[in-house]
């Protein structure tokens, strides 16, 4: 470790680039370069780049500052978690500026909807885990105790979509559940975060419960999963990075969540308000299709294919791709010059395929990072961009006759993260929810989200389940204990 590096000037905020490690800022010697998605050429940051030597010390420090948080109990713990998100709540406007230069979210949407989000989570958690009673019984002439504790240091490792929001997504139940948390966000857009650790030190949370380490995967996050003294492991990113992380989580005997990609289908059936589908249809070109829970397999009854088809094509005509910091702007560009062409080799290799490109399929504007809102007919279900995940502004269209074979499609990928339904029957809403195989299904709406309830993916879009007292479990280790009832007064 080094010296500490100036704090860097993100559109008129300062921004420490150093991790966040025991309650200090610590260096690393080499760093990375952090560039905004909004204009490339513009480097944001030189930022420490973590190795197997800084994923040690943080691992060390949330495991020297285990004992203590842990026996504040959630009554001690919850003070501190909701002077948390009244500062997250108090910063809005500078991490909307951070967060929108280094992702290029719209400023807007930071603004007045994703990052409030952020400050949700943590008083969510800790009201949910101060509500928790203890589960009591008697059975076979004994009384039975179940207790909820701490489980140890947890290892935190976020996408670079949203990574401020996702990362309260995650850190707030470990840390409510009396953990400690080393929490490595993404290489592509990790200055939010850095800000994080800025405002839980100033909420009072004491040094060592929550660290933020910076770094490339392969790195530093691939040494703070191995470390045996890490008790749980939650990952949000790609199936592909899922199976390697899931090892190390194996070896070590660790419980490891991950919510991983989604091809959401997104069925429209014809009694379906069809203005309000293909609205919502249009709207999954948001944050430039960036987002694992978007319906992205249009799944529209053969009836009323034109229909749907017509009033899409009208509200698509209606986004605006540009600068996200403009109120008008409705699509931002994507994340990275690697990730644009990766969305653009998709498409290439969908053309080249036989697939109908029916609308967009081109870059935007040379030298921007903006890809054209994209609608593809495959030539059949097997079509590589039905199958896997694009993760950019490309929709598939596909047609069904009946009830039975729309599930059947919607079924039809690994996958299995998210849908999206529209229907006017209650049968049919039924059916759905019964028979497709997704972690959640969105009725007449789309992302409405009760804390309470479990998230997650079937299939390749994960394991676990996080939400509620579903998170709290996952993050404690739960014990029975009993005594024979009339032994002890």
């Amino acid at each position: 470790m080094i010296a500490e590096h100036p704090r860097a000037e993100v559109d008129g905020v300062m921004v420490s680039v150093d991790h966040f490690i025991g309650g200090r800022r610590v260096a690393s010697e080499r760093t990375f370069e952090d560039r905004s998605p909004l204009d490339w050429s513009r480097k944001l940051a030189d930022v420490s780049r973590g190795d197997a030597e800084t994923a040690d010390l943080a691992i060390s420090a949330a495991t020297a500052a285990f004992a203590e948080w842990a026996a504040l109990g959630p009554a001690g713990r919850g003070p501190i978690l909701r002077r948390l998100a009244d500062l997250i709540d108090a910063n809005i406007e500078p991490l909307a500026a951070v967060e929108c230069a280094d992702m290029a979210m719209l400023h807007e949407s930071l603004r007045l909807r994703v990052l409030s989000r952020g400050a949700r989570n943590f008083r969510a958690y800790a009201d949910i885990a101060e509500a928790y009673e203890e589960r009591v019984w008697s059975s076979n002439g004994t009384r039975n105790t179940v207790l909820r504790r701490p489980a140890g240091p947890v290892v935190v490792i976020t996408p670079w979509n949203a990574p401020f929001m996702l990362s309260t997504w995650k850190c707030a139940p470990a840390l409510a559940a009396g953990n400690t948390v080393v929490l490595k966000p993404a290489e592509w857009s990790p200055l939010s975060c850095s800000m994080m650790a800025d405002l839980a030190d100033d909420a009072g949370m004491p040094p060592g419960v929550f660290n933020v380490v910076q770094g490339i995967g392969e790195e530093v996050g691939a040494a703070l999963v191995a470390d045996r003294r890490v008790r749980r492991v939650s990952f949000t990113g790609s199936p592909a990075t899922a199976r390697h992380i899931g090892v190390a989580a194996a070896t070590n005997i660790v419980p490891f969540t991950a919510e991983l990609g989604g091809k959401g289908p997104f069925i429209v059936f014809d009694d379906a308000d069809i203005d309000a589908a293909a609205k919502q249809a249009a709207g999954q070109f948001d944050d430039s299709g960036q987002v694992c829970l978007a319906g992205t397999r249009l799944i529209v009854q053969a009836s009323i294919r034109g229909q749907f088809l017509e009033r899409f094509n009208h509200f698509t005509d209606q986004h605006v791709l540009g600068d996200s910091h403009d109120p008008v702007t409705t699509i931002s560009p994507m994340i990275h010059p690697q990730h644009l062409a990766n969305v653009a080799a998709f498409v290439e290799r969908a053309r080249t395929a036989g697939d109908v490109i029916v609308r967009g399929g081109n870059v935007w504007r040379n030298g921007g990072l903006w890809y054209e809102p994209t609608l593809i007919e495959p030539k059949d279900n097997n079509s590589e961009v039905v199958q896997n995940e694009v993760f950019g502004p490309v929709l598939t269209l596909q047609t069904f006759v009946d009830d039975a074979e729309a599930i059947e499609v919607a079924n039809s990928t690994n996958y299995g993260l998210s849908a999206i339904v529209y229907t006017s029957s209650q049968a049919r809403a039924d059916l759905a929810g019964h028979g497709i195989r997704a972690g959640t299904i969105w009725t007449n709406c789309f992302l409405i989200r009760d804390l309470t309830a479990p998230f997650g993916g079937i299939g390749i879009s994960g394991i676990g389940r996080e939400g509620g007292d579903y998170a709290l479990d996952f993050n404690s280790d739960l014990v029975t204990y009993q005594v024979v009832e009339g032994s002890t007064s």
